[in-house]
């Protein structure tokens, strides 16, 4: 059973908080936190990110950048990456993770979330969109698990 999931992304403060909000949204018994390979540590959300998420509904408040270790992947039960080059860097970083890692974009032909960090406010509208649709093909997908 995949009940703690972590969501993976660069700085932590676009991808991933907004991945991790969506699918607790979809599936609200999951437990869902995100982590960076390269954190922006104690950042909050870019404003974009929350701007983008907020017309959606979707509260980015609160949200801290951490920085993600082997150690704090060993306590999640499937970790979500954006980019297949994610992958690469956390089962380099913990190698034992290789069975429980995968792209967020998993469902969707095996998609790369882009990084909108710093691109124009259409570019963050198309990741929202991306990333919701990945988040809701995740939570029907657990939720079958789930029985």
């Amino acid at each position: 059973m995949f009940n703690k999931i972590l969501v993976v992304c660069v700085g932590n403060i676009c991808r991933s908080p907004t991945a991790e909000r969506l699918l607790k949204a979809y599936h609200p018994s999951l437990t869902v936190e995100s982590a960076g390979l390269g954190a922006l540590v104690g950042k909050g959300a870019d404003d974009a990110a929350v701007s983008v998420a907020a017309a959606h509904n979707i509260s980015l408040e609160g949200h801290r950048a951490r920085q993600i270790s082997g150690r704090m992947c060993r306590d999640y039960d499937l970790i979500l990456a954006m980019e297949k080059r994610h992958i690469t860097r956390l089962c380099d970083m913990a190698p034992e993770m290789r069975g429980k890692v995968m792209l967020f974009g998993h469902w969707d032909d095996e998609r790369e979330i882009p990084d909108p960090y710093r691109k124009s406010r259409d570019a963050f509208e198309a990741v929202y969109s991306l990333l919701d649709q990945s988040a809701r093909q995740w939570a029907q997908a657990l939720k079958a698990q789930q029985g």
